[in-house]
């Protein structure tokens, strides 16, 4: 059996999107496709329902086809019910025989004795089961369950969109929506920068929630027909399969099946078949389009699942693509290439969508400068300014805008002289092609003492760049973000994926991927089980891995398969004990064993390390450095858990001081006891990049240095200008001083 053949198939099956084939089609063909591979006489898929609790059988290759729909099982109930409950393979050679067996009369079970189930999970979130069944003698090996889970992995994104389509039905009660009206727009406004750089262009303010309430109270009154409206219907699909192909391009670690719930919507039945019975009973496409539109959005806002609350946004940016495209592109289009966007809520799956649509910059109305779409949009190389200034977002379309976002200012409709300074402020500008220029492959201080400069990455994109500019390797890569920007957990497979295109481009160098660390300001919308007082000091990071030990184990096989021959590191973030680091490596080795025992290629003896964030570690540094055999400094976190001061919060932010004595001592200690015990240590927080605190770490022994690639050259400049023995002399001075004042008179 060819295993990449068969992922490669189901990866094809999205294909059938453009062919017109329904859910129930896709479900059809996905068990032919996974029956013919495995050799099984029977392939079902169970999909499970979270409100009932009940596993229903959804489509079946060799069971009596009407028992599709008819069959359900409760969760835990049969060897199929077991297999999700316990998140578990299930395998038997006597399925018959087995105690948890659940007999259906009529459906032809019977007949095979071998069964064989695993689940379709996405993270933690139930999703169904997938089955085969062969006759008596045909056994099940180790190799067809891996195929098997490889298979449900792949499935997981086409399978899940087919649950939250087949299973919301009845629409809900009306509902009112306001439109707020907002005062006049104002000429300058300074804000915070969120992601450096210039851009000019007209403005577009993106509302989707403004934008379908403005179109359910117009009138259309010219008149489309059931042919217009299946012409909108293609030109949407084909709008958003080349959308999906640009973001492919851009950014093909976050990219995965974005657009996949809207195709899947235009293939729904219910869905536009709800609109064309609306049109031929002579309701006017638009207007028929907006009445299911708000159907579905009511019934999924009524949902307790978070997921499919999440999937309101879908259908309306979906409502609003058809009817742009109904009413063809001089009405009620909004234009993103080019442009300044203005917004007071953003995704980062929209802001994904807003780049490879080719906008200009962003403004932000509200947010705060250190969240993770902050990160996002500079990886994306869009300049973004956050501001608190609500009267934007009533600025008409068209006005033009610049943004300033190397010191943060907003000029509406600026005046022809602040257009020539911000002309010649561009010209000045270094380009990425001068800078590659200007880099050396080794880093060495005046004296002749080398540094090692490594690139934090958030995407691909900015590994690229990294590579351009001669970093030494991957000193952070932040595993967050693929499951920030999707709106669901990413399959192991999926992650597998994008760390092996990491790997490949590294060739040979370094790699420190740092597991999940979500929590704080960078939340999952599909995970909110809980809300927190204090998420900054809440289930984040490590706790919410060890928490979730499914959607851990899922990311370190993952970056272990990847890393198979690579130099790999696996780093835990937010470890506060020397016991989280031990149930964490506890995983790890399991998840070796397990990869061992499948005869999968993988990194048996990845190096483990921690982040310093916390400081806590500071007083265990001797015992960490005898279990953990790296560490990374972030910083960011450091100074703000050092000093109690809540990183986000603009009217503290003053009190945010990395050079706060307290602070450098601790760092001073960490430093200290990683280089007493032989343990390599580096910076991968803010101060790594910022060149007035680079004499200081050098002064403390620090010798490696993690940041954004844009900061690799003008960093190397900087330590070319430094001499080792002068740095310590600094460090001393400033660690000396027991007042920010002093240590800020020192820094100049």
């Amino acid at each position: 059996m060819d295993n990449q053949k068969l992922l490669y198939e189901i990866s094809e099956l999205n294909t059938l999107f453009r062919e017109g084939t329904d859910i129930q089609g896709l479900l059809n063909k996905t068990v032919e496709m996974v029956a013919s591979h495995t050799n099984s006489d029977v392939c079902s898929i169970y999909l499970y329902n979270n409100e009932t609790n009940e596993l229903v059988l959804s489509a079946t290759r060799g069971l009596n086809p009407e028992a599709v729909g008819n069959v359900k099982l409760k969760l835990g109930q049969g060897l199929t019910g077991l297999a999700l409950k316990e998140m578990r393979p299930v395998c038997e050679v006597d399925a018959a025989n087995n105690p948890n067996y659940k007999y259906f009369p009529g459906i032809l079970e019977e007949q095979y004795d071998c069964f064989l189930a695993v689940p379709i999970a996405r993270g933690i979130s139930k999703i169904g089961v997938l089955v085969l069944q062969r006759h008596k003698g045909e056994n099940f090996s180790e190799s067809d369950i891996t195929v098997l889970e490889a298979a449900a992995s792949q499935l997981v994104d086409i399978i899940e969109n087919a649950r939250f389509l087949m299973s919301i039905r009845e629409p809900a009660g009306e509902r009112e929506k306001n439109i707020d009206i907002l005062p006049e727009e104002i000429k300058f406004v300074h804000g915070k920068i969120a992601s450096e750089g210039f851009a000019y262009g007209p403005s577009a303010v993106f509302d989707k929630k403004k934008n379908l309430s403005s179109m359910m109270h117009r009138q259309f009154d010219e008149k489309y027909s059931l042919d217009d409206f299946h012409d909108a219907i293609n030109k949407t699909s084909d709008q958003l399969e080349k959308l999906q192909e640009k973001v492919g391009q851009k950014l093909s670690d976050a990219a995965s099946l974005i657009f996949t719930a809207h195709l899947m919507i235009l293939q729904d039945k219910y869905f536009i078949g709800g609109i064309d019975e609306l049109i031929k009973n002579g309701v006017n496409p638009p207007a028929a389009i907006l009445k299911i539109a708000k159907n579905y959005i009511d019934s999924f806002a009524t949902s307790e699942n978070a997921y499919i609350r999440e999937k309101i946004q879908d259908i309306e940016d979906l409502a609003i693509r058809l009817i742009n495209n109904l009413l063809s592109e001089s009405e009620d289009v909004i234009k993103v290439k080019g442009r300044i966007i203005i917004v007071k809520e953003l995704f980062p799956s929209d802001l994904l969508i807003l780049s490879s649509e080719g906008a200009a910059g962003i403004v932000l109305v509200g947010g705060t400068v250190t969240s993770h779409l902050s990160i996002l949009a500079s990886s994306l190389r869009i300049p973004m300014v956050v501001c608190n200034t609500y009267e934007l977002l009533n600025l008409p379309d068209e006005i033009p805008v610049l943004i300033d976002a190397e010191i943060g200012n907003l000029y509406v409709d600026p005046t022809d002289e602040i257009l020539e300074r911000f002309e010649s402020q561009q010209k000045a500008r270094q380009t990425l092609n001068q800078q590659k220029l200007l880099m050396k492959p080794e880093t060495i201080t005046r004296d002749g003492t080398k540094v090692h400069l490594f690139a934090n990455i958030n995407l691909l994109a900015d590994l690229k760049v990294a590579c351009e500019l001669r970093c030494e390797g991957v000193g952070l890569y932040r595993s967050e973000f693929p499951f920030m920007i999707r709106r669901n957990f990413p399959t192991e497979m999926e992650q597998y994926i994008v760390y092996s295109r990491l790997v490949q481009m590294v060739q040979g160098k370094p790699i420190t991927l740092r597991t999940l660390d979500i929590g704080g300001d960078k939340t999952l919308s599909y995970y909110a089980d809980t809300t927190e007082q204090n998420p900054a000091m809440g289930l984040r990071s490590i706790r919410f891995s060890l928490q979730n030990k499914p959607v851990f184990a899922e990311q370190i096989r993952a970056m272990l398969r990847a890393g198979a021959n690579a130099d790999l590191r696996i780093m835990f973030p937010m470890v506060s004990s020397i016991d989280e680091f031990r149930s964490a490596k506890e995983i790890v080795l399991e998840c070796i064993d397990e990869l061992r025992r499948k005869g999968i290629q993988h990194n048996s003896k990845p190096m483990l390390g921690i982040m310093v964030e916390l400081p806590c570690i500071a007083e265990l540094m001797d015992d960490f450095a005898k279990e953990a055999e790296f560490f990374s400094i972030g910083t960011n976190d450091f100074v703000q858990f050092m000093l109690g001061v809540d990183r986000t919060n603009e009217n503290i932010s003053s009190s945010y001081v990395p050079h706060h004595p307290s602070v450098l001592r601790a760092l001073k200690k960490v430093v200290q006891s990683a280089i007493k015990n032989n343990r390599e240590i580096s910076v991968c927080g803010n101060m790594a990049h910022e060149e007035k605190y680079i004499p200081f770490l050098l002064g403390i022994g620090i010798r490696n240095l993690s940041m954004d690639p844009r900061y690799l050259p003008r960093i190397q400049q900087s330590i070319s200008n430094i001499d080792i023995t002068e740095a310590q002399e600094t460090a001393e001075t400033m660690l000396a001083q027991s007042s920010i004042t002093g240590v800020s008179q020192i820094l100049g």
